[in-house]
């Protein structure tokens, strides 16, 4: 089965999506519908009667707070006096999927699946509802993260996106009309092929023989034969709504920038391995291009999450866009941000990473086209490195020195304390 879409990774060539209703205004509420905020602002109804309208957009704090627990954090440390909204960021990293249900609402499907390893464990996607179309958000994080995995256990010989091609197959089996899948947060470095085995893709070796120990056999596989009867339909229907991968790094699959040279150490490839996992990559390429006809290693994020950037390509006929834009479209962010005074954001820390498409940093570009004051509040603000010139004010809530363990178990009381001290700025800058 050949494709026709060599050139379907490049950037920006996502169809966008419809637009999408607003979440709702907040006062008293968190997200969609009528959630009420912690016990601490649901008091008399001046707290959030405000003159000064402040957008709370905060990504994650990686290992001690979602983006919902975060913005709530920081509702509560601002107190009083503000018309605040909540509408918690994802990048197309770990929690996607629950930043985009938050914001449209729709429902979560959980499964068994397996994790990198192989192991049994239970997780999710979410569905909404896009323009009429049912839309699954699929995070790679849920089934195949690196934070399913501790780090002695660490394996990338083994670790497969097997799991994750199992939620992608529930949601198609569900209905879905689309496919939106987070690439981010992975263990694997397995280019994508345990979830084209988990699809149907079969891999074999001289003999014909099908191999299932994928990805830990695929340099012995000499063919790659596209799915079966029953699968085949639902890959064909994705070709026509093309899967629109989410990412936000540039690399390709091989090369001194790509997936195992970068991202391999981190997920358990020492340095003395990295030839032998960069080989089975390229012969993973080797294979895609003359059995299915896609040439993509070279495209820009084919090397996310593993490889999976390219794999999501080849197999499901994807589509790769900026993380940061797909999320910020598909939650209103555009048009939220255009109704206050000033937005509050932030992550585990801020540095330079942050300058390369991730949620805050894409926060502040957009807040600053409109004429918005922007403020960050991060575990850490690393020196030296630019980051803190992007924003009106970039203040870390750890107290210098502190160790990083302290840091992630006090965030919530550290970030509400930052907060408290937001307030008083805001209030100095933005006369009302």
């Amino acid at each position: 089965m050949r494709r026709s879409w060599e050139a379907s990774g490049a950037e920006n060539l996502a169809p966008r999506f419809p637009a999408f209703p607003a979440t709702e205004r907040l006062p008293g509420a968190v997200g969609r519908g009528k959630v009420a905020l912690p016990a601490q602002l649901d008091r008399a109804n001046d707290i959030l009667r405000a003159e000064m309208k402040i957008l709370i957009a905060p990504d994650k704090f990686k290992g001690s707070l979602s983006a919902q627990e975060a913005a709530e954090r920081i509702a509560v440390g601002l107190g009083a006096g503000f018309d605040l909204r909540i509408l918690p960021l994802a990048d197309g990293g770990e929690g996607t999927a629950e930043a985009i249900r938050v914001a449209l609402g729709g429902s979560r499907h959980e499964l068994e699946t397996a994790d990198p390893l192989g192991r049994r464990v239970t997780a999710s996607y979410v569905m909404v509802t896009c323009g009429g179309d049912r839309t699954a958000i699929v995070d790679m994080s849920e089934a195949s993260g690196l934070w399913r995995v501790a780090g002695p256990e660490r394996d990338p010989w083994r670790a497969s996106t097997a799991g994750t091609g199992v939620l992608i197959r529930a949601a198609w089996e569900r209905g879905a009309d689309r496919v939106v899948l987070g690439l981010g947060g992975s263990a694997t470095n397995d280019g994508g092929s345990g979830m084209a085995r988990a699809l149907g893709y079969v891999f074999e070796d001289e003999a014909g023989r099908e191999l299932e120990a994928i990805p830990e056999e695929l340099s012995r596989a000499t063919r790659l034969r596209a799915p079966g009867e029953v699968l085949r339909p639902m890959i064909a229907a994705c070709a026509q709504r093309p899967m629109i991968a989410a990412c936000d790094v540039r690399n390709p699959l091989l090369g001194p920038e790509g997936a195992t040279r970068v991202f391999g150490p981190q997920k358990g490839v020492g340095e003395g391995e990295l030839d032998r996992h960069e080989d089975r990559l390229r012969h993973l390429a080797d294979l895609v291009e003359r059995d299915l006809g896609f040439r993509g290693r070279d495209l820009p994020g084919a090397g996310a999450a593993g490889g999976l950037g390219f794999g999501a390509m080849a197999f499901c006929g994807a589509r790769l866009q900026s993380g940061f834009g797909l999320v910020s479209e598909l939650i209103g962010l555009p048009a939220a941000l255009a109704e206050v005074d000033a937005v509050i954001t932030g992550e585990g820390s801020l540095d330079r990473q942050t300058l390369n498409g991730k949620g805050p940093h894409g926060v502040a570009v957009l807040a600053r086209s409109m004429g918005k004051t922007v403020v960050a509040l991060a575990g850490r603000v690393e020196p030296g490195c630019g980051v803190e010139r992007e924003f009106d004010l970039a203040r870390a809530i750890a107290p210098e020195g502190t160790p990083v363990e302290e840091s992630i178990a006090r965030a919530g009381e550290w970030l509400e304390r930052a907060a408290g001290g937001v307030s008083e700025w805001l209030r100095k800058r933005i006369p009302v």
